[in-house]
């Protein structure tokens, strides 16, 4: 397996692991197989459920790839916020004809298992999020060549990643589609504007620690790869700009709404999950988002049908409709050819900026 980052592919593209079914073997197969670095999504899944698709997924390609793993998180003590929430969804359940969702689920998602298939049957790239891993975990999976990476919103939960033994950290900025990776959720930062922008954070973070950085947030052009590599980041990541390809799983509607005028912006909402999360505004986010507890992942799974009948209905309205800042910018084309063409604007940008032909950044492999 490969010891260094930027030897994992040929590109410096991470295409970013999107729970809920955007993240599959197919997608992930054709990122790697056109030079990129492509993940698999744990989250969300059963241990097997991660196992067969990493099965799928050998199968497809014998090119290096990840697999993302959620952290487990502190079991809900306090229930009260949850059934106020419960009586806010009310008139969903009525227009949807659909109940709401047990809140008793797991909160740990499976982790002990997963780690313990992921030991036994090594992967090249493991990464975590929602927290860190103790130094044990770490140390296990760099005892079975498996590079380990953790995602941070600031410059402490990249230090405390190093601190444990992690090869690399994946700096997610404000602008990033999805679940903030926060290690601590804090209800009191909501509405803030305390989360920092990529550009900022990726100076924090590159003079906090010595291991290598991947960038994530907004990130949708080959010009502002090169910027985050100018910057000090190894590679980057992109999430929002492979959602739209013919790979990914994610829903039709999802996929429509990207682009649609009728979407014109992003927020940060725990309408459907229970945590910070950056998705298209729809009437759900407006109805909801004030009113939904720090009470993750209890309402997810309070919200799961009701999402579950929207998608039935072709009604976006009602979806978790994730996407980063840069939504708009989305391309609908085969992500194999995105990987080339993304890789294209760099070398271009690159040259622009007067950084040289193709590469991958400062320090990074040629």
């Amino acid at each position: 397996m490969p010891t260094a980052l930027t030897d994992f592919c040929r590109h410096p593209i991470v295409q970013a692991p999107m729970a809920g079914g955007g993240s599959g073997p197919e997608l992930a197969a054709a990122v790697c197989e056109a030079g990129g670095l492509g993940f698999l999504a744990a989250g969300y899944k059963t241990a097997d459920g991660m196992y067969q698709e990493i099965k799928q997924l050998r199968g497809l390609t014998g090119r290096p790839f990840g697999v993302n793993l959620f952290m487990p998180q502190p079991a809900l003590t306090d229930t009260s916020a949850v059934e106020v929430y419960r009586e806010q969804l009310a008139g969903e359940t009525a227009w949807y004809e659909t109940e709401l969702g047990d809140v008793d689920g797991p909160t740990d998602d499976g982790y002990e298992a997963k780690v313990a298939i992921l030991r036994d049957d090594p992967v090249p790239l493991v990464s975590f999020t929602f927290g860190c891993p103790s130094r044990a975990v770490l140390d296990g999976f760099a005892e079975v060549g498996t590079y380990t990476v953790v995602t941070v919103t600031t410059a402490a939960e990249a230090q405390a990643a190093q601190w444990s033994g992690a090869d690399a950290v994946c700096v997610q900025g404000v602008e990033a589609g999805g679940h903030q990776g926060t290690h601590r959720d804090d209800p009191h930062a909501d509405g803030t504007g305390s989360g920092l922008g990529l550009l900022a954070l990726l100076a924090q973070v590159r003079e906090t620690v010595q291991i290598p950085v991947i960038a994530a947030g907004g990130l949708m052009r080959g010009a502002q790869i090169a910027a985050v590599l100018a910057a000090g980041a190894s590679m980057a990541q992109l999430g929002t700009a492979f959602l739209a390809t013919p790979e990914s799983g994610a829903n039709p509607l999802h996929k429509q709404a990207l682009t649609n005028p009728l979407f014109t912006h992003t927020e940060l909402t725990r309408a459907f999950s229970g945590r910070p999360a950056r998705g298209l505004v729809n009437r759900f986010l407006r109805e909801h988002g004030p009113y939904a507890p720090a009470a993750y992942p209890a309402v997810h799974y309070l919200t799961a049908p009701v999402r579950k009948a929207a998608a039935k209905a072709g009604d976006a309205q009602g979806l978790n409709l994730w996407a980063g800042q840069g939504h708009r910018l989305a391309r609908e084309m085969p992500a194999g050819q995105l990987v080339g063409v993304l890789a294209a604007e760099l070398d271009a940008a690159r040259v622009s900026l007067g950084l040289g032909g193709p590469g991958y950044g400062p320090g990074g492999a040629v």
